[in-house]
């Protein structure tokens, strides 16, 4: 009865059904046969599918689970087996085994490497299979989702002696396997196709057999899910593919595995498990190789090697093929042709390469020439090594190359022992590398043997599958010769296979330890666990060039990966062009062979001409492979360890995109390389896919702006597509001619980042050669850092390899810093960006086989814009007026400006002229941009910029209007007499960049671009400057005078004014001094030192680009940078520009008080007579403006008539008195104020210009209007009884001459040590001027652009104007005061002054300011003092205490323990606040008072040697950790701790950080026994904790009550060894307060 099943779905997928469930009866032509096998009939108008289809009572009914009985119908092919036994279980969780089975022993796979498995599954075997009984039929389900992947109820199992039939139906027509075919695709074609499965030396059924096929679970891979079929059967077979897959084989049995995956390559990892993992190659066999059958003699195969070389292009292996051979007979060699064979190994060896040769099974007959005996043969013979005819007795004789020849029974131990025995013997006569076997299917000229073969069923089965000529025996062996594992009919397919097995016995023989190369032609599952295989005898066509894909593919399934086609063609001539576009392609074959035939042109790459378009894409393409050998090495291991594909389908990888499942014209190598060859002549464009990923172009590092569709790529003649997939990490080695040199280069990575900035990738390393060798992996990932682990350290590369370069893909911005780190250091790296997102790393020394973390800060788009707007109160219409770009930023960052400069805005280079000593440009500016964004102040569209190399480690920068003469800072700098002209000595090179103009300042050490102006915003007009430069990392430090909550600069866009004025210290406040410089600590470790000299109002701010943007009211552009290299050498250069700070007197260094608010001079000496008896050492007293009457500089008040003599009583007891001066006069005064009457005769009081008025420009500052009632209570701007003042212009000479004078009077009435100069910003209690009508240019006093500060008129008459030079009002008023004390005084002593400027240390010495009782205060001051060692002003620190607010107790004693050690020790607070001297709290906090100012006393000498080497070689006396222990990354933040000099660290809080040295407690003289980590440290209130660094030596004196005292006692040293026993340390030493001449 023919029935057919008909769903209720639509017709048209009704007829579908229909047609594709038929499956066929009868397999000859047309014939009334198919009614008497109870088939049915039923003629369709497609002729390939089946006509005659089996019925519904052909097959098996199930008697019980495991067996079998056949049901009544006609035979097919005769011999049905009438009862059969099923079994099935699940070896794993992912394996199923169903095997189909006779009673009587049949045939079975004697499989070497799978052994039966002891069944441990998660789920029982009915989870996955369901049996129907009548008939019998086979289900098999994925047990997660029941989905049906196996169904064989559609047709009739068949089981006869000599025929075996199954059919089932699969889930969906994605099928990729089965072999060995020449298959066009991929993916097959179902349309009723039928492959042959027989190892022939043929066309159509090929080398070797695989019943292996791979099927994704849906017909759109939606899921991605796969699974595998492999039927254990070596016996001839065919399948026909429909939707159903039809086995026929004729004989063995059912042996069916099943492997459930995921994912397509998981299906290949299981059958793998199942058959043996592949080999893993030697690492030289990675390399290209030339071959030919037919050179002719050895001569011509030097020729050839030797052209090849002289090209350059990576060449590694040589082959010669059978005509080494004499008369083409194994373990023989032509002694004339070839007569230096035995040499030519060492030939090769000589430059690196490798040799291999060939060997066949077939053993000839004949005698060898002269008649000698072929002994190999006999040897045979005698052995009984042999395939025997089917009397068991007879060697079969059949015809190869040789002539007459036996064939080899590898199955047979006899056989396998001569072989091995040849072989050895062999090797020892022709040195050779490896060993390609051929012509193993096996192959034979003769049908069957030289006698024909008999008429059996063996030779003429019943039912022969579609096999070469339809003939079992055609062009092999007759089926019913005799092997050691049955019949030829049943083990033909397992020649390769057997000869494989024996050949890998030989080659341990021969290369022991060493792991070689075995390349086969015939194979069966399993051959890739020994040997790999070539796609066979192609032809030089474009045809073959395509379908080498699929094969490759195909073999990658069948787990052989070491894999590839001949390159430009075995067959016939290859064109040019073919060639080419073969060798670019075959490049990344994993078997990379160029091959071709006897009688055909030579095809190796050097024929075409070594300045051939072949030559030299080839040489490119190879030298790629070459680069990325670790990485395809690597791929090999993983093969090897798991069963990873190496060359992999695109659908393995992209499993779900439906776009991915026929793609077959690209490769992948893993995961992360996809390979897109030009495959078609005359083709330089090219549609290609591009799946869904992020993709990098290899060659141009770009990235791929489009995913999950086709693109056309633009491929030229010598191109190829080559993309890395982001995500990937891919090692690489610089390249060479062989592997031999390769492998001792550096090692590089390639980091390709992906949609989430992430990366991994892994890279195995062994010596390449050696069987089970220990090895180093190392995997790598990317999650923020790049972490280079290290999971099997078991192999060190004997060539000490490291990573030279770091390639990083799709990194948008220059990192802030890039820091390698292993667990030994810190090891920083200079990027460089490259303009296509590419960050290079470069010149790096990571040892191969040790961890490390690479770590690169990049930040978003955002933080790369430049402000163009950095006024308040920002929109889009402001933005675009001035040509700017508005997007809206979503950052966390609030600063982040949302209006930013377009690329181009700025200068562009018109002029350009380089010398020795410099360079000079005209630039002009980029006029497509509006003329100014700020109205009333016009561009300056030319500019001049001259660049001076005044030194090795200095060069200068200045950008001005060559037209108009605009103001320049009078500051003096020191520069050397003659530039530098050598470029070896300068550590830097300068580059001038366009478009827009910009320079970069490098420093050649380290490539490091520690100054790039090239962006955009460069502004140049005539009230606003603004320059931006990236930075060379996020380490920034200096700028002032601001409060500073760090020491390192925060880069998330903060701005920073400065603009003298008097402003107590507090958060973003310009403040005192203007210091418009900065050190930069870059990633190396490195430093440098950057001033601008501009004195106008400016502001900076930073981003975290890292980038810093200067914006300035005025002047020029004058730029100086010096190089270091070390923070202390930034340091030291930059006061050598600067200045030297000056030498203050010894007693200077001791504590001293003050404060603002002593009633009169009996409260002064009453805080002296109770710290004399309170023992507490004290040296200097100070009166503030108390002391003068109503504020009047030079005038005693009557509270204080009786200072003078006080102070001459203090000082005859060793004590030092300040007194303090502001520069304001008063000019109100109803008596003769003397100190005003010579100003006004000398005319030294600024005034307004002459063309405006002739008046002084008056202020109000403290001094009051004499006979009024003071009423303090009021605010500032009405405290009415302030008095009209005058400032003197200290730029004048006649001004310090009067100053002399005034101070000079002073002296005689009123005796003192040293000045202390305040209010000098100049600061007045008035906005601008009395009145608040400042006269002149209104612009002056609002400018366009306003930085943060508060203002005085600009306009007023000085030398120049005061708005360019307000901000050096404090500096020229600090010379004239230091030189005035040493004139009246004869004497050091000291000046302290509250504004400075660059050089100001030069005479003076600086507090922090008006600070604030508060906490926070105490590590603010320690900012405050580090930054003003950078400015060059160590004398310095901050009011202990705080002058603002009551103190309170805990707190001010735990800043008098941190003030001991202020090289500038005061505590001074302010009026109408409770005293906070020592003595005006309790005897506890006097004596912890005086213990710790005993320390400082003890430790006077060391610190006055310090300000010595401060003032003679510009060292830092407060001194950063970092400037010690730079190398030390952990120190660049810290600042909390401070070191004295070298030596002495000064710990201020509980929790430290301990450097890795010696550190020696103070208090108990002995190592802290700690280092390199964070520490809690114990702290009690009567505590500070101290250390003496290891290896230095610090002088220490007695301490007394005050330096007059101390400075008479003996002398003593502290010595801390290193760790090498060793100190080292100095001492200056002279009269304290002498003037040096």
């Amino acid at each position: 009865m023919c029935m057919l099943f008909v769903t209720s779905i639509f017709i048209i997928i009704n007829i579908i059904i229909i047609v594709y469930l038929l499956i066929t009866c009868l397999f000859t032509s047309p014939s009334l046969k198919c009614e008497q096998r109870r088939c049915c009939w039923s003629p369709v108008d497609e002729r390939h599918i089946p006509w005659c289809f089996f019925s519904i009572h052909h097959g098996y009914t199930a008697e019980s689970q495991e067996q079998l009985r056949r049901m009544p119908s006609p035979s097919l092919f005769g011999e049905d087996i009438q009862e059969l036994s099923f079994q099935a279980e699940m070896q794993t969780n992912n394996r199923l085994r169903f095997k189909v089975i006779t009673d009587t022993q049949r045939f079975e796979v004697p499989h070497e490497h799978v052994k039966s498995v002891k069944s441990n599954p998660s789920s029982p075997v009915s989870d996955t299979v369901e049996i129907t009984h009548d008939p019998f039929a086979l289900i098999v389900r994925r047990k997660e989702n029941k989905k049906v992947l196996f169904d064989t109820r559609q047709t009739s199992l068949v089981f006869a002696d000599q025929y075996l039939q199954l059919t089932a139906t699969l889930p969906s027509s994605n099928i990729y396997g089965l072999g060995e075919h020449v298959h066009r695709h991929y993916r097959h074609d179902v349309n009723w196709r039928t492959w042959p499965i027989f190892t022939r030396d043929g066309m159509d059924n090929l080398y070797g057999h695989y019943p292996f096929f791979m099927c994704m679970d849906e017909g759109n891979a939606a899921n991605g899910k796969a699974f595998g079929v492999f039927l254990m059967n070596s016996n001839a077979m065919g399948k026909a593919q429909s939707t159903p897959i039809t086995y026929r084989a004729i004989g063995g049995i059912f042996d069916f595995y099943i492997f459930f995956g995921d994912t397509p390559e998981q299906v290949v990892q299981e059958f793998l498990e199942l058959i043996g993992r592949p080999v893993i190659p030697p690492y030289w066999s990675l390399g290209f190789q030339i071959s030919r059958w037919d050179y002719g003699s050895l001569a011509e195969v030097k020729k050839v090697v030797e052209r090849n070389r002289a090209t350059g292009l990576p060449y590694e292996i040589q082959y010669t093929d059978i005509d080494y051979m004499e008369n083409k007979m194994d373990f023989t060699y032509d002694k004339v042709k070839f007569s230096e064979l035995p040499q030519f190994a060492e030939y090769l060896h000589e430059k690196g390469q490798k040799y291999i040769l060939i060997l066949d099974p077939a053993i000839a007959t004949r005698k060898r020439e002269g008649n000698a005996a072929y002994e190999s043969y006999d040897r045979g013979t005698a052995q009984g090594a042999w395939v025997y005819e089917s009397d068991g007795t007879s060697p079969l004789l059949g015809e190869v190359w040789p002539g007459e020849t036996v064939f080899p029974d590898y199955t047979s131990e006899n056989c396998i022992q001569w072989w091995v025995d040849e072989y050895v013997r062999f090797s020892k006569e022709i040195k050779h590398d490896a060993l390609w076997i051929d012509m193993n299917e096996v192959a034979n000229f003769k049908k069957g043997s030289t006698k024909g073969c008999q008429a059996n069923n063996l030779n003429y089965p019943p039912y022969t599958p579609k096999i070469l000529d339809g003939v079992m025996y055609s062009k092999t062996l007759c089926m019913d010769a005799k092997q050691a594992w049955g019949s030829h009919y049943d083990v033909h397919s397992l020649y390769g296979y057997s000869m494989v097995l024996a050949t890998e016995k030989a080659l341990q023989q021969v290369f022991g330890e060493n792991r070689t190369l075995m390349l086969t032609r015939s194979s069966f599952p399993g051959v890739g666990k020994y040997s790999g295989h070539w796609l066979g005898d192609n032809a030089a066509n474009w045809n073959d060039i395509k379908w080498a894909i699929p094969g490759m593919l195909e073999f990658g399934l069948f787990g052989i990966p070491y894999i590839g086609a001949d390159i430009c063609g075995f067959f016939d001539n290859s064109s040019e062009e073919l060639c080419r576009r073969w060798m670019q392609v075959g490049a990344f074959y994993p078997f990379s062979r160029n091959h071709n035939a006897q009688g055909y042109e030579d095809q190796d790459p050097a024929f075409y001409g070594p300045d051939s378009l072949l030559v030299k894409s080839a040489k490119h393409y190879l030298i790629i492979r070459y680069t990325l050998l670790p990485y395809l090495y690597t791929l090999f291991y993983k093969a090897h360890t798991t069963g990873e594909t190496v060359v992999r389908p695109v659908m393995h990888e992209f499993y779900t995109d439906p776009n991915t499942l026929t793609i077959d014209r690209q490769f992948l190598w893993g995961k992360h390389l996809l390979i897109t060859p030009v495959l078609d002549p005359g083709v330089t464009k090219l549609t290609a896919y591009i799946p869904d990923a992020l993709w990098y172009n290899y060659e141009t590092m770009e990235q791929l702006t489009i995913r999950k569709t086709s693109v056309q790529m633009d491929l030229p003649g010598d191109t190829m597509g080559l993309h890395i997939r982001g995500g990937a990490i891919l090692p690489t080695q610089r390249p060479d001619v062989t592997t031999t040199y390769s492998r001792r280069h550096p090692m590089g990575l390639i980091v390709a980042l992906d949609d989430n900035n992430q990366a991994a990738g892994e890279l195995f390393w062994d010596d390449g050669d050696s069987r089970g060798t220990v090895a180093c992996l190392i995997t790598g990932f990317v999650h923020g850092i790049l972490t280079m682990r290290v999971t099997n350290a078991g192999y060190r590369d004997p060539n000490n390899l490291h990573f030279e370069n770091i390639t990083i893909l799709g990194v948008p911005h220059t990192p802030t810093s890039v820091i390698a780190t292993t667990i030994q250091s810190n090891y920083f790296i200079v990027p460089t960006l490259h303009h296509t997102q590419v960050l290079f790393l470069r010149n790096l020394n990571l040892t191969l086989g040790e961890t490390y973390l690479v770590e690169w800060k990049v930040l978003p788009e955002d933080y790369h814009r430049f402000d163009c707007y950095p006024e308040n109160n920002a929109d889009e219409a402001k933005c675009t007026a001035r040509g700017c770009i508005w997007k809206v930023s979503t950052s966390e960052i609030a600063r982040v400006p949302w209006c930013f400069y377009p690329e181009d805005y700025g200068y562009r280079v018109t002029t350009i002229r380089e010398t020795m000593a410099g360079i000079t440009l005209d630039i002009s500016r980029n006029k497509k941009y509006r003329s100014s964004a700020y109205p009333g102040s016009p561009n300056i569209d030319t500019l001049r910029v001259e660049v001076y190399y005044h030194s090795s480690d200095m060069l200068q920068f200045k950008i001005w209007d060559p037209a108009t003469e605009r103001y320049e800072v009078p500051v003096p700098l020191s520069v050397p007499d003659a530039p530098e002209t050598d470029e070896n000595k300068r550590l830097y090179k300068v580059v001038v960049t366009n478009n827009p103009f910009g320079i970069q300042v490098i420093r050649k050490s380290t490539g490091t671009k520690i100054w790039d102006s090239s962006v955009p915003g460069f502004t140049f007009s005539d009230l606003f400057i603004q320059i931006s430069t990236k930075l060379s990392s996020e380490f920034v430090y200096g700028f002032g005078e601001t409060e500073h909550p760090t020491y390192k600069h925060d880069l998330n866009f903060h701005t920073w004014g400065m603009f003298s004025k008097d402003q107590p210290p507090g958060y973003k406040m310009n403040c005192y001094g203007v210091h418009p410089f900065y050190m930069g600590l870059e990633n190396t470790a490195d430093a440098h030192g950057v001033l601008l000299l501009n004195s106008n109002a400016m502001d900076v701010t930073f981003q975290p680009t890292p980038a810093l943007t200067y914006r300035t009211l005025g002047g020029i552009l004058d730029f100086y940078i010096v190089l270091g290299p070390t923070p202390e050498m930034v340091v030291q250069e930059y006061t050598a520009l600067i200045g030297r700070p000056v030498l203050p007197a010894y007693w200077s260094l001791g504590f001293q008080l003050c404060r603002y608010g002593y009633a009169n001079d009996s409260e002064i000496e009453s805080l002296y007579k109770d710290m004399r008896k309170a023992g507490i050492p004290y040296d200097v007293q100070y009166a503030d403006i108390d002391y003068m009457e109503r504020q009047l500089n030079f005038v005693l008040s009557p509270k204080f008539q009786r200072l003078p003599a006080l102070v001459d009583s203090m000082r005859e007891e060793g004590m030092r008195f300040i007194f303090i001066l502001d520069p304001a006069i008063s000019g109100n005064e109803t008596r003769s104020y003397p100190a005003f009457d010579r100003g006004i005769e000398a005319d030294v009081f600024i005034k307004w210009p002459k063309n405006l008025s002739d008046d002084i420009v008056w202020g109000k500052v403290w001094p009051d209007f004499p006979n009024v009632t003071v009423d303090e209570s009021l605010d500032w701007e009405t405290q009415i009884y302030r008095s009209y003042t005058a400032f003197p212009d200290f730029f004048r000479e006649r001004t310090a001459a009067w100053w002399l004078k005034e101070i000079k009077d002073f002296y005689e009435n009123t005796t003192f040590d040293g000045l202390w100069i305040d209010m000098n910003e100049p600061a007045s209690f008035v906005h601008g001027t009395v009145g608040g009508d400042c006269l002149g240019n209104e612009l002056l006093e609002f400018p366009p652009y306003m930085p943060r500060k508060k203002h005085q008129c600009y306009y007023m008459y000085v030398s120049v104007r005061h708005y360019d030079v307000h901000s050096l009002y404090g500096w020229s008023h600090s010379k004239p005061t230091y030189d005035a004390l040493l004139n009246v005084t004869g004497k050091r002593g000291i000046v302290v002054t509250r504004s400075t400027y660059p050089s100001s240390g030069k005479w003076v010495g600086h507090w922090l300011g008006d600070n604030a009782a508060s906490w926070d205060q105490l590590f603010k001051s320690i900012i405050g003092m580090m930054e003003f060692s950078l400015f060059g002003i160590p004398y310095t620190g901050a009011d202990i205490c705080g002058f603002f607010n009551p103190a309170e107790y805990e707190m001010c004693l735990r800043w008098m323990q941190l003030g001991a050690f202020y090289p500038y020790s005061r505590n001074h607070n302010g009026k109408g606040n409770p005293r906070q001297d020592p003595v005006s709290w309790d005897t506890t906090f006097a004596n912890i008072s005086r213990d710790v100012l005993n320390i400082r006393y003890t430790l006077l000498p060391y610190l006055y040697t310090l300000m010595f080497e401060a003032h003679t070689k510009g060292n830092t006396v407060i001194r950063p950790l970092l400037h010690e222990f730079v190398h030390d990354k952990v120190t660049w933040d810290i600042y909390k701790q401070f070191l004295w000099g070298p030596a002495l660290i000064i710990l201020v809080q509980y929790v430290c950080f301990l450097l890795d040295e010696t550190m020696v407690v103070f208090f108990k003289a002995k190592d802290i026994g700690v280092r390199g980590q964070m520490v809690s440290m114990p702290t009690p209130l009567e505590h500070i904790n101290l250390h003496i660094r290891g290896g230095y030596i610090l002088p220490w004196q007695k301490p007394e009550i005050s330096t007059f005292y101390s400075r008479k006692n003996p002398l003593g040293l502290i010595v801390a060894l290193s760790d090498t026993g060793t100190a080292q340390g100095s001492l200056f030493w002279d009269d304290g307060e002498g003037i040096s001449k």
